[in-house]
């Protein structure tokens, strides 16, 4: 009887609020129309990444300079979401994919509409595809977590993965790779125009043109393949060869999420091996950029986890948590996305992101909601089977 009340509250406030656009003001020198045109566009999330995860790193593994430490534009994301100083993945994936900031827990829904009863905004995959480019994500977590969610997905949750991946199996992503996740229904996959890999040998052998879900185990994060499964770079290397023959250009996120897995666990070693394999997943990025000419490269983070801390001579962990400190914002292939040295909020990553992929007018509100389905809730949410 409590939730049956509880959602007849959520949606009089959400109707209450839909005649009215959100408004938070932006300060004009970020508000930036001006951002270089780009063709093609990589995405790349270490997940939980914060400035002192390379230099613990960098010390640890005793690398002088790794990848994103070369970049040419070296900047910073401020992270928070609406709910809190201290963001969660969900809202921090949302802000970067989305534009807007939003509750913790949310995935890709507005603040005061995390139902998706009225509307949600476009995310940055959705927009590639309006536009007629291909579009892809990479994660080495489960397909149905937090950050990829929010770029396709739009839920009241994080943790409601049946709702999420039920909208992955019936969107028009090109491709979508990453951990196993327990709704998926290959049968559903085939119905609705991929083809479901398994393994890297099953990723090898996709061609041009061919939708793709990858259901891989645990083991994508490491330095080393483990047998059977890809490495990051070998993802990455495969979905940019996959998307990038399509003349409108290709947008692909790549995230890296054991950099915050390890650290929530305090797993210094786990940390470095996961924060080292997405460097080499982002020098092959650049390459790919610097033969092209006209890609960017985007690093940076959702949020920094484990409020990694340098006493003494050595880089220690003091959380087990995520902190609000910012986090890093490299640029490679779009001269004027920032300054150097400049710090930007988090939701305003992706807002020059879509300028440069040329759309002005983002965030973007979109109407009607897209169809949920595998919700455990009241009878006003009516699931697509």
């Amino acid at each position: 009887m409590f939730s049956a009340f509880l959602t007849r509250v959520t949606l009089f406030i959400t109707v209450f609020l839909m005649a009215f656009e959100p408004f938070v003001p932006v300060p004009k020198d970020e508000k930036r129309t001006d951002i270089a045109p780009v063709k093609n566009v990589i995405f790349m999330i270490g997940d939980g990444m914060g400035f002192n995860s390379l230099n613990k790193t960098k010390k640890e593994k005793g690398i002088e300079t790794l990848t994103m430490n070369t970049f040419p534009l070296q900047g910073e994301s401020q992270t928070r979401s609406s709910s809190s100083a201290v963001t969660d993945s969900a809202a921090g994936g949302t802000a970067l994919a989305c534009a807007i900031r939003t509750n913790n827990r949310f995935v890709g829904t507005y603040s005061y509409d995390g139902y998706d009863l009225y509307s949600h905004p476009m995310n940055l995959c959705e927009l590639a595809k309006q536009q007629g480019k291909t579009a892809g994500v990479v994660t080495t977590d489960s397909t149905s977590g937090a950050t990829p969610a929010s770029f396709s997905a739009h839920a009241h949750d994080r943790g409601d993965e049946a709702d999420i991946t039920f909208q992955q199996l019936r969107g028009d992503l090109d491709l979508i790779w990453g951990g196993a996740t327990d709704s998926f229904r290959e049968e559903t996959a085939l119905e609705y125009g991929f083809t479901p890999i398994y393994n890297k040998a099953d990723m090898d052998a996709l061609t041009e043109g061919t939708r793709s879900f990858g259901q891989f185990t645990d083991d994508v994060w490491h330095e080393v393949a483990k047998e059977g499964m890809p490495t990051m770079t070998e993802m990455t290397l495969k979905a940019i060869d996959l998307l990038d023959d399509d003349e409108d250009g290709f947008f692909l996120m790549v995230e890296g999420a054991h950099i915050d897995k390890k650290s929530h666990q305090n797993q210094g070693d786990g940390m470095t091996d996961a924060l080292v394999a997405f460097d080499q997943a982002i020098q092959a990025a650049v390459d790919y950029a610097a033969a092209k000419g006209d890609t960017m490269v985007l690093v940076t983070a959702d949020h920094e986890t484990g409020g990694i801390t340098l006493e003494g001579d050595e880089y220690v962990y003091t959380s087990g948590s995520h902190t609000g400190v910012n986090v890093p914002l490299l640029v490679y292939g779009c001269d004027n996305f920032i300054e150097n040295g400049q710090a930007i909020k988090n939701k305003e990553v992706a807002r020059r992101v879509a300028v440069a992929m040329g759309e002005t007018n983002f965030p973007a509100r979109v109407k009607p909601p897209v169809a949920h389905g595998g919700r455990d809730n009241d009878s006003i949410f009516s699931p697509v089977c």
